[in-house]
């Protein structure tokens, strides 16, 4: 079984209400998923809580997912970073929480070096893979799937039309998603 596989089969568990399987899936991707929280928010604080109500969504909406050949990481991935914007944009409104106490630095939660060595290895495959779009795509995919800007914002910023920012974003993605399957 690949680790594609394994996950996929994980996601079908959790959608049956298995709590081992939960657990299993937490372990095998809670550090991405916080990965993609932290970078959208900024804040670890913030990014625990979106990863929380990310792995909340996942339970809720294990059985929407749908096997289809590409990387079940792509649908975690996808969630959790909509999570994390969306709460993003709440904060932008409100008022920041107040600092991390020191008490609650004691723990370190950071990933070990082996996983921070697979993050660095797949940050660096897609590093790669964002040079082989044209640079203005590329530079509009981070705005789009890393900082959280919406396809308005972009549309107005770059002043393409709505539905051509859409239309690029899609077929750049398409393209990363293939790179990144070599």
């Amino acid at each position: 079984m690949t680790a594609q596989t394994d996950i996929e089969d994980l996601i079908a568990r959790v959608a049956m209400g298995d709590r081992g399987a939960f657990r299993s899936l937490y372990d095998r991707t809670s550090a991405k998923l916080f990965g993609v929280c932290l970078r959208v928010l900024s804040d670890p604080a913030e990014a625990e809580e979106a990863l929380q109500e990310s792995f909340v969504r996942i339970w809720d909406k294990a059985g929407q997912y749908r096997v289809n050949g590409f990387s079940p990481m792509t649908w975690l991935i996808t969630l959790a970073r909509n999570v994390a914007i969306d709460r993003r944009r709440r904060l932008s409104g409100a008022a920041r929480p107040a600092p991390i106490e020191a008490a609650d630095l004691v723990a370190d939660t950071a990933p070990g070096p082996e996983r921070q060595a697979m993050a660095r290895a797949e940050a660096a495959q897609l590093a790669e893979c964002l040079r082989e779009l044209p640079p203005d795509r590329a530079a509009m995919v981070r705005r789009a799937y890393l900082d959280g800007d919406t396809y308005a914002m972009l549309a107005e910023a770059t002043g393409v039309k709505l539905n051509t920012v859409r239309t690029w974003l899609r077929r750049s993605l398409m393209q990363l998603r293939e790179c990144l399957s070599r």
